[in-house]
């Protein structure tokens, strides 16, 4: 059944942030320590509009990841980051996918499975050997400090503001690039969308809205590689 709101939310005691959606089974409490969490922002489905709660929440402080630096042959490193993506074997595809198309590092946020499970392993096919990986609590921390670094962020969602994959190309991107995914449910988490510099959907000839996260990640990959 089709989902017509869903939460963010942040745990308070290990930082994890992951959307839930209405109906999921998820519930309140951290999925990964079972801590108590806190909603950061409301979202409706088709809906612009985005609250947010005026009490943020207070989360402990903690080292900074260990980010590892991939480097590309040339001047131009390409990146993805998945927030929140449920399934191993689009995880692992992705992977796989990240390879044949150049990319050298893979930002896994939230509730992302890592290369640790068997699935991702099974389905990236080795490529974890070739595309450096490291995983992160809160993808909005994370672009926030990727963009002061000069990194250029773009998208890959739905959006009243997005532009047609069918311009996107290497040439016209800046030299470090990361493209963001998001949730099989809920999409890109709306912080991650406002830090954008840019945001591509995929034109649709069919009756659905999208494809598969792994497969619409081959189709804008193979754009940039173009």
């Amino acid at each position: 059944m089709p989902i017509s709101s869903f939460e963010i939310r942040v745990c308070l005691s290990c930082g994890l942030r992951y959307p839930l959606a209405e109906g999921h089974s998820f519930g309140v409490r951290c999925p990964q320590c079972l801590g108590e969490t806190k909603v950061v922002l409301k979202k409706k489905i088709n809906d612009s509009k985005v609250f947010e709660e005026i009490e943020k929440p207070v989360l402990p402080k903690k080292h900074r990841d260990d980010v590892s630096k991939a480097e590309g042959k040339n001047n131009k490193v390409k990146a993805v980051l998945l927030d929140n993506i449920r399934s191993a074997w689009n995880v692992g595809s992705i992977l796989r996918s990240a390879d044949g198309f150049g990319f050298t590092h893979a930002y896994l946020c939230g509730i992302t499975p890592t290369p640790e499970i068997e699935a991702v392993r099974k389905t990236a096919l080795g490529a974890d050997d070739y595309v450096t990986w490291s995983h992160h609590k809160d993808a909005v921390k994370l672009i926030k400090r990727l963009k002061k670094e000069g990194w250029k962020i773009l998208a890959l969602e739905e959006h009243e503001n997005a532009v047609s994959i069918q311009v996107l190309n290497s040439s016209s991107t800046g030299n470090n690039i990361v493209l963001m995914l998001g949730s099989e449910v809920t999409g890109v988490d709306p912080e991650l969308l406002d830090l954008a510099d840019e945001i591509f959907y995929i034109p649709m000839q069919g009756q659905k809205r999208s494809f598969n996260v792994a497969n619409a990640f081959s189709i804008a990959a193979y754009a940039l590689s173009s």
